[in-house]
């Protein structure tokens, strides 16, 4: 297990830990047939609140694949790792610096989602000769995003469409064992 997973499974786990006093121990979202996910534990009424938790996957998705092929260079690793570690909803967390939610996929087709964001997101930097990002999460309220530096692996807060605000942390791993999960 590398140093992202690692700091991953520990954040789901306090994540996790917050609801251990509530009814159905676990956070609440609202049930959707139309976006299904193996992080609903029970099936529910259209628009009526289920408990739900994040989920392992179960193999890595092709999208960073075909983003590589795409931009024509690498990937860092770690940014792979963290989309492809968990199926959740986003999860709320702080940072020394204030509130942010982390971003992930709820269900394969929420890969299509955020392949076309990303890709957005790689344009925009290219178009302003800014280095290649990928975001990951978004500041509250303002929105700011924290991304992974494709080239060096340190994680920059930046404003969309404008050069990064400032780094933040080394690394992803490092990043994630500063934040701590706070309830939706």
């Amino acid at each position: 297990m590398n140093a992202v997973e690692q700091a991953l499974d520990r954040l789901i786990d306090d994540y996790i830990a917050l609801y251990a006093d509530e009814a159905f121990s676990l956070p609440m979202t609202e049930y959707d047939d139309q976006w299904p996910s193996e992080c609903y534990q029970q099936s529910g009424a259209e628009g009526k609140s289920v408990p739900w938790r994040p989920c392992l996957q179960s193999q890595a998705h092709s999208l960073f694949d075909g983003l590589e092929q795409a931009l024509e260079l690498p990937i860092h690793e770690d940014i792979k790792t963290y989309y492809n570690r968990y199926w959740s909803d986003p999860i709320p967390a702080r940072f020394e610096d204030g509130d942010l939610s982390l971003l992930f996929v709820w269900n394969e087709a929420d890969f299509e989602r955020l392949r076309g964001n990303l890709i957005g997101h790689a344009l925009a930097k290219h178009k302003i000769k800014q280095p290649l990002t990928f975001f990951f999460a978004c500041t509250e309220p303002e929105e700011l995003v924290l991304s992974l530096q494709n080239d060096s692996g340190r994680i920059l807060l930046e404003q969309p469409g404008k050069p990064p605000l400032r780094e933040v942390a080394n690394s992803l791993a490092e990043f994630l064992d500063r934040l701590k999960p706070l309830k939706n």
